[in-house]
């Protein structure tokens, strides 16, 4: 099966490209730039829904839901805001279709045009601010922390499966603060719940820092974000909180009676992942074989498959397999026990290494025998023969083992890939040879970033959270004073 697959280092898009599709993610759907989530796809998903929402409550957060229309005139209230959304805000105008004049066809019904129109939700602050208002009006019924699980649409054409397609899968945060200070300490609470779940469940190591103003999200004081780096020297931005202000309680009439008896604006925040974590999965750990999932977020974490070569021997093994299947689930493992007759023991190897199950269980007639089984690891393709005896401690202690070892062999990767300059001529030669994080002074200037930015495509991806404790120096690019260094990469 992983004989088809293009290697990353002959078409890395390619090879990401048949990841995603021969692996059962997902697929290109009938509508232009939106895709299929197939059921492992989701399965994947779902596991990492569980685990964020687990986090999201353990921090006081509770699930809402709000609609998918906006009225227009809602983003009429933050300039900002609509004005870095608005050229990928799909509209409805109408709301009737009616039969065309042969009666065959469909065609919209122009008696039936909306007296306001509605934009499909590209990001919810202005419906979630406009609803705040009414069930803000003292500081008793602050802070508000809400988050929302939905799908959003913002109008792409150039569209890759997970990474960027013009509808995707998401989680919303938006909460609303008596202080400026509950605010800022949310959104950097929420930055820190991001950062955990990449380095613990995905095993992904990140970087933490703010936005430049450039980059920053339309409406927002500040943008903080996590940002990875993929096995082809990109970045991905992993995920973003931001601190608002008073921006949207001002432009929604957000007001709270204060301790101190007075009519104040409330503060605000809003943090986000969307589906794009299940591309960054899967370039962050993948190879040339196909998929690996860190056992944390892997639908099964061991699969069993039998080996035999005879009906009577096909009913013992698989027996014998149900019997190993139900011990492991007893422990809190997931575990896919493949008893198709249809496929020879073979290709079942072949099916879920390429769909990256953490460990393979073979276990034939002779395993029985002598009380074994064989193990295979995907993350290093190593195998071992173990006693059947405390299986499942033998079976938790590897999937750990094989959860740190994707961790370390990622942040190996990235520290190797973090390469500090001092020259502009420096600079383009990292980003063009050798690709990665590069940190680099910056003046301090939208200038300076957007002219680094169209002659290279390399963004500042981040401003280090200890950027003001830097040693000042001079900007690659300008030679002008520099604060300190900031992370540079070409991205996703």
């Amino acid at each position: 099966m992983a004989k088809d697959l293009v290697t990353r280092d002959e078409d890395y898009s390619q090879w990401y490209n048949d990841i995603v599709i021969k692996a059962d993610l997902a697929e290109y759907s009938a509508v232009r730039g939106c895709m299929v989530i197939k059921p492992y796809g989701y399965a994947i998903w779902e596991m990492m829904q569980a685990a964020l929402d687990k986090m999201f409550k353990d921090t006081g957060h509770v699930n809402a839901y709000f609609p998918l229309f906006i009225p227009k005139s809602f983003f009429s209230k933050e300039a900002k805001h609509v004005e870095g959304f608005a050229k990928e805000c799909a509209v409805v105008t109408h709301y009737r279709l009616k039969t065309d004049e042969s009666g065959k066809g469909i065609v919209v019904d122009p008696d039936a045009k909306l007296e306001e129109e509605l934009i499909v939700r590209p990001t919810s602050e202005t419906i979630i601010w406009d609803t705040y208002r009414k069930w803000v009006q003292s500081w008793r019924d602050l802070p508000i922390l809400v988050n929302q699980w939905a799908n959003v649409v913002r109008w792409e054409m150039r569209t890759r499966l997970f990474l960027r397609t013009a509808e995707f899968l998401w989680q919303e945060g938006h909460t609303a603060h008596a202080t400026r200070k509950e605010a800022e300490a949310e959104a950097i609470k929420m930055l820190g719940v991001y950062t955990t779940f990449a380095q613990n469940f995905m095993a992904m190591p990140v970087l933490q820092g703010v936005k430049s103003e450039n980059e920053r999200f339309a409406g927002a004081i500040e943008t903080y974000c996590i940002e990875a780096l993929m096995q082809d020297g990109k970045a991905l931005q992993a995920g973003t909180s931001h601190f608002l202000g008073q921006n949207f309680a001002k432009a929604f009439d957000v007001k709270f009676l204060s301790k101190e008896n007075k009519q104040e604006y409330v503060w605000a925040t809003s943090w986000g992942v969307s589906t794009r974590l299940m591309g960054a999965l899967v370039m962050t750990h993948s190879d040339d074989n196909g998929l690996v999932i860190p056992p944390k977020l892997a639908p099964y974490q061991v699969v069993i498959v039998p080996i035999y070569k005879s009906d009577e021997e096909f009913e013992t093994v698989v027996g014998k397999g149900r019997e190993i299947k139900a011990q492991l689930e007893r422990y809190g493992i997931r575990v896919k026990l493949d008893d198709r007759d249809t496929q020879k023991p073979g290709y079942k190897f072949a099916e879920w290494e390429y769909k990256g199950v953490p460990l393979r269980i073979a276990i034939g007639p002779r395993d029985i025998q002598n009380q074994t089984v064989e193990l295979a690891r995907r993350d290093n393709l190593t195998k071992s023969v173990t006693s059947i005896n405390d299986l499942e401690k033998t079976i938790i202690d590897l999937l750990d083992d094989i959860q740190n070892n994707l961790y370390n062999k990622a942040l190996t990767h990235r520290e190797a890939n973090i390469t500090e300059v001092n020259s502009w001529e420096e600079f383009k030669s990292v980003l063009e040879n050798k690709g990665g994080f590069i940190k680099a002074h910056w003046d301090g200037t939208s200038e300076t970033e957007e002219k680094i930015k169209d002659e290279t495509k390399a963004t500042i991806r981040l401003i280090p959270l200890d950027y003001n404790q830097s040693t000042p120096g001079q900007c690659v690019y300008s030679g002008n004073p520099s604060k300190g260094l900031v992370v540079f990469a070409k991205s996703y």
